[in-house]
């Protein structure tokens, strides 16, 4: 599956941006997907994930209640509302798909979107 992350760019503190994913490849549907970003000097951390069929998500406590996975399988796309947006999440976004399941190491990456969080 290829990945095409997009809709970063710059937003106040307190602002609002939602990203997108969108997939290529017949098996959307049946990869669990993850966010993850990686802000300049720092290690990539992750910031959401979803099953397969947008039943379960995950976050952690850095954004949880702040940020919102989904994803629409009919349009083999993902998203990430992003609300009340902090300095801190200036980074770069990167979507990932089919996380292996003892490791969770992501097999599939897109590009990335960056998102910059202006004080």
């Amino acid at each position: 599956v290829q990945l095409q992350a997009s809709g970063g760019g710059l937003v106040q503190a307190g602002g609002s941006l939602r990203l997108s994913c969108a997939a290529s490849g017949r098996m959307f549907s049946s990869y669990d997907m993850g966010w993850f970003r990686q802000a300049p000097g720092k290690e990539r951390e992750f910031v959401a994930a979803i099953n397969w069929s947008g039943g379960s998500t995950y976050y952690p406590d850095s954004v949880k209640d702040r940020f919102t996975i989904s994803r629409d399988n009919a349009k083999k796309t993902m998203y990430l509302q992003m609300n009340s947006l902090k300095p801190e999440d200036t980074a770069v976004y990167y979507c990932a798909a089919d996380p292996e399941p003892t490791t969770m190491v992501y097999n599939y990456w897109g590009q990335g979107t960056l998102v910059t969080v202006s004080s």
